[in-house]
């Protein structure tokens, strides 16, 4: 396998409209990186620059160490899975995975043993005389991804190759793709619009925005230590909770949220780093499962009581979901509750937030503070 490298990687569309702004990202031998962001972020197409089907409009691209901005797509080693499959409609599987070997005039008998064998992986070989159309949605893209296998390529590209499937599918062609890249040891980069996909299959996640590269980190560093308030609000479901408010400084540094909303209070290990912003307006970041109903959590240094009103309330099985308001007419919040009782819409609830698990933005920047 390979590694690849970007080095500040461009794209410019016609009418000067900036698709990619200089991107920087190294991608190790028999690594799992995944890009991921919302839709016209760039992610899909720093993937087709790197395949090929885009034209670089600035920087240099390394594919084991060769630089590959003018290298034809057929010729840099590399396999890609689309969306959509892009299946022959009237070719048998098995002359759809075996297509691009014929092209290389490769022996029959090696083009038929890999065939059977990626197909054994994938768990497909008793589907190899069908044509595409008789096939279910996962079973067409498990042929996508044997084409892919056959080949043995260098880098695996994998273009949001779970959109079109069902939700339970998804889940399962997720872990089949995971035990693929262990069997394999290949270099896989994979895009998606679906942080799940992204928290659950990368060893490393590059998070855009706009064309821009917002943190690449392991994914517990991302959720754990979100570089901006972007970061955290789009890494974790459901998304983190934002209160923005004034710091105060009185016996105790306080948040106070505006219009008379929560109060709470910064624990001692933030101080220091908020000092300067006593006085100024900033937003401090919760996540739902920071959050709990009286009664069921011990409250301690970091942990401050305060009531709200229950607007909806959605029982997931296992947990609940406790959407709330602060205040008249504010936001609405929610809460991820280990907790089988079901709160009263409507009405008044006293529940516990962990000021201990908070993170702070700046206001202007949104810059982690």
């Amino acid at each position: 396998m390979a590694n690849v490298r970007l080095e500040n990687i461009k794209k410019v569309y016609e009418g000067n409209v900036v698709a990619v702004h200089e991107m920087d990202l190294e991608v190790k031998d028999k690594e799992f990186v995944v890009l991921v962001g919302p839709s016209g972020c760039g992610k899909s197409t720093t993937l087709r620059m790197i395949a090929g089907l885009e034209e670089i409009s600035g920087g240099d691209l390394y594919i084991d160490g060769q630089r590959v901005n003018d290298v034809p797509p057929k010729d840099r080693d590399i396999a890609m899975v689309f969306q959509n499959y892009a299946l022959y409609p009237h070719m048998s599987v098995y002359e759809n995975m075996a297509f691009g070997l014929k092209l290389r005039k490769l022996p029959k008998e090696e083009i038929d043993e890999r065939v059977r064998a990626a197909a054994a992986i994938l768990g497909i070989g008793d589907y190899l005389d069908r044509k595409p159309k008789a096939l279910s949605g996962g079973q067409r893209q498990r042929v996508a991804v044997g084409r892919a296998i056959v080949r043995k390529p260098k880098v695996f590209l994998f273009d949001e190759p779970l959109s079109n499937l069902d939700a339970k599918l998804r889940v399962q062609m997720r872990t089949e793709i995971s035990k693929l890249h262990q069997r394999l040891g290949a270099t896989m980069i994979y895009v998606t619009h679906d942080q799940t996909e992204a928290m659950t299959m990368g060893d490393k996640i590059v998070l855009m925005k706009d064309g821009v590269v917002q943190q690449i980190d392991t994914p517990l560093e991302i959720y754990a230590k979100p570089l901006n308030k972007f970061v955290a609000g789009f890494i974790g479901s459901p998304a983190m909770n934002f209160f923005v408010g004034l710091l105060e400084k009185g016996k105790t540094m306080m948040f106070a949220e505006h219009e008379g909303g929560l109060r709470l209070p910064i624990p001692k290990k933030d101080q220091a780093r908020l000092k300067s912003y006593i006085g100024k307006e900033l937003t401090v970041g919760l996540r739902p499962e920071q959050i709990s109903i009286a009664g069921t959590n011990v409250i301690g240094a970091s942990r401050t009581k305060a009531k709200v009103t229950v607007e909806v309330v959605e029982p997931m099985g296992n947990e609940t979901y406790i959407y709330f308001s602060t205040r008249k007419d504010s936001t609405q919040f929610v809460a991820r509750v280990n907790s089988t009782k079901k709160p009263a819409t409507g009405r008044p609830l006293d529940l516990v937030f962990d000021m201990g698990c908070a993170h702070f933005f700046d206001q202007q920047t949104e810059k982690t503070i």
